[in-house]
């Protein structure tokens, strides 16, 4: 601060000379007191902001279940039933007429707890929390509902490792997949919601994993009830716990976002209720089919991001070497469990074969296991693929390739269990299914047709471009795409004539990552309506309210002219004013416009 002083007092700065010439020169102390207040001002107003807006610290403990070393008891065959069929994890629980849920690591069969499964009572009394809670909470400003979010954000980037490994353990993804697929997804929307959310938010003249759609509700003013999947109900906790966390720090209510998990009989005392004011669902088409007509009852809006068939068209020409590792990811990325992951890759008929060649080829040396589990000599193992979320579909994928492969499709993959289940050599208790390369698959193959939702490549050849387009239109969903080749200009012709909610060129995924102006998510067809994410999903949280006032109300306010008032004097004059108006308004000459203005003061004066 003294040399902040010592710089504004510098004679440079502060010396003037008197206008005459008999003057001698003399200190202006205007100038530099003009700085120093400057200065303590701005200085005020950076402690201010700091003050308020700067993210508040907390601690929230880690389970000892995320740690690699961690020894758990195994669940042969493990299903969120397991309690019922083994003693040793129901015994904790006695209480009859009551469901619980076995959550699983399903990478390794090691299980994580038995959690009570809500029911239509325990429901309606967190709904009933969240809107208490709520009641307070949509008064809160902007700036309020910033630090939360950045105070979150901040607690994410600190704690990444926890967070991914928590993840993998409930899910059986790779550390990496969690990396890209969740924390910097997350952090992404959160940044967004910081810089722009109020803009999207705030009133106009005239006149969108877990966190995603818990944030951008709060950030709107809205109380959140999540219902997770049962597959993913002790990392969920976990996750919601650290958002209630949050907000206890900040000061408000924790109980503005709750968290259910039930089993799919009981999930209509959330769907029905009359208090829920707006549905975000994610997941598959029958469920989503069962929710908007459980939302219908109370007329509750519903936004729907369901199935996909996602095609990655490769255009003449293009350089197969330069995306191939894009297409790689695009399939293989969380074992294919995307919703927009790459299900359908179509390439013209002269690049067919060297494209399976190098796909192939990369798919044979994919590692599969689990980054939670240690070696005998202590170290994680490098781990491409992780597990499914459990084995429920193994059979039906089974099917749907043999049946391909009967038709003339190639099939290769790890080892001899192409297209099957991966029985993996130290982890018998995990659920891995073989990435799998399928190739000459045709547009009327079921394989071509239903989402896979697995590790799986279908390359598909074509023979035109419009060829492409009608086999990448050709099925009943419609949610995101890819388009590669040399020339970007065609790409985006190409990428307009697909039916769809979003598209890449030259690249994967990206609309789901923030863009200076984040996008809206979602599809099209049978992959459901609504968009979150970007100003149109977070307006989609709120109900508009349009508010008309009067610029200048000392000057002049809205009134009812003489010749438009109740009871009317005369139908002629009435009408002659109204029809001049709108001569006035909306003529197309300026004689008719002006002619249309005499009409208005004529009749206005009768």
């Amino acid at each position: 601060m003294d040399a902040i002083i010592s710089l504004m007092l510098h004679p440079r700065l502060t010396t003037r000379f008197a206008a005459n010439d008999d003057s001698s020169g003399w200190f202006d102390p205007v100038y530099p007191l003009t700085l120093f207040f400057a200065f303590g001002i701005y200085t005020v107003v950076q402690k201010y902001h700091k003050k308020h807006n700067s993210p508040i610290p907390f601690q929230y403990s880690i389970p000892e279940q995320a740690n690699p070393e961690w020894k758990g008891q195994v669940i042969p065959d493990a299903n969120i039933g397991s309690h019922t069929e083994n003693t040793e994890l129901s015994s904790l629980f006695p209480i009859a007429d009551r469901k619980f849920i076995t959550a699983f690591d399903p990478a390794t069969g090691l299980h994580l707890a038995t959690v009570s499964a809500d029911t239509a009572d325990d429901i309606a009394h967190k709904i009933d929390l969240a809107k208490e809670a709520q009641e307070t909470w949509r008064y809160t400003t902007f700036t309020q509902r910033r630090r939360v979010v950045r105070t979150l954000m901040k607690w994410l980037v600190d704690n990444q490792d926890a967070c991914a490994r928590i993840a993998c353990r409930d899910t059986g993804k790779t550390l990496i997949d969690a990396a890209l697929g969740e924390i910097l997804t997350t952090c992404s929307k959160m940044e967004w919601l910081i810089n722009h959310g109020e803009k999207a938010l705030r009133p106009e003249r005239p006149l969108h994993n877990s966190w995603s759609p818990i944030l951008a509700g709060i950030f709107a003013g809205n109380g959140v009830v999540l219902k997770c999947s049962e597959n993913v109900i002790w990392s969920s906790a976990w996750f919601v716990g650290a958002i209630q966390e949050a907000l206890r720090v900040c000061g408000h209510d924790p109980e503005l976002v709750q968290l259910v998990c039930c089993y799919p009989e009981d999930a209509q005392a959330l769907t029905r209720s009359p208090e829920i004011k707006h549905i975000t669902f994610i997941g598959s088409e029958p469920v989503g089919k069962i929710i908007a007509q459980d939302a219908a009852v109370n007329l509750t809006p519903v936004t729907l991001e369901l199935g996909g068939k996602d095609p990655a068209i490769i255009l003449p020409n293009t350089d197969l070497e330069k995306w191939s590792s894009v297409l790689m990811r695009g399939v293989f990325q969380n074992m294919g469990q995307n919703c927009i992951g790459i299900e359908r890759i179509l390439v013209q008929e002269d690049q067919y074969d060297a494209l399976y060649e190098i796909l192939s080829d990369r798919v044979k040396k994919l590692r599969t296991g689990s980054v939670l589990t240690p070696s005998a000599e202590g170290y994680i193992p490098t781990i491409d693929c992780g597990s499914m979320v459990n084995g429920s579909r193994f059979d039906g994928l089974a099917k749907v390739i043999h049946d391909a492969e009967e038709a003339g499709c190639q099939v290769e993959g790890v080892g001899d269990s192409a297209g099957k289940e991966y029985q993996h050599q130290h982890l018998t208790n995990g659920y891995y299914f073989t990435p799998t390369i399928v190739g000459s698959v045709t547009k009327d193959m079921d394989i071509a047709n239903i989402e896979l939702f697995a590790p799986i490549a279908l390359l598909m050849p074509y023979e035109t471009i419009d060829d492409a387009v009608d086999i990448a239109n050709g099925t009943r969903y419609g949610l995101g795409a890819s388009v590669f080749g040399p020339d970007q200009d065609e790409c985006l012709a190409v990428a307009k004539q697909l039916e769809c909610g979003m598209v890449s060129v030259n690249d994967f995924g990206v609309f789901y990552v923030s863009l200076p102006l984040h996008l809206p998510f979602g599809g099209v067809k049978s992959s459901g309506y609504g968009r979150f994410g970007g100003p149109e999903g977070l307006r989609a949280l709120t109900n508009p309210k349009a508010i008309v006032i009067d610029r200048f109300p000392r000057i002049v306010q809205t009134s009812i002219p003489k010749v438009l008032d109740y009871p009317l004097r005369s139908l002629f004059w009435s009408w002659y004013f109204t029809s001049g108006l709108v001569k006035f308004l909306y003529g197309d000459r300026w004689r008719t416009r002006i002619a249309g203005l005499l009409s208005v003061y004529r009749a206005s004066k009768q």
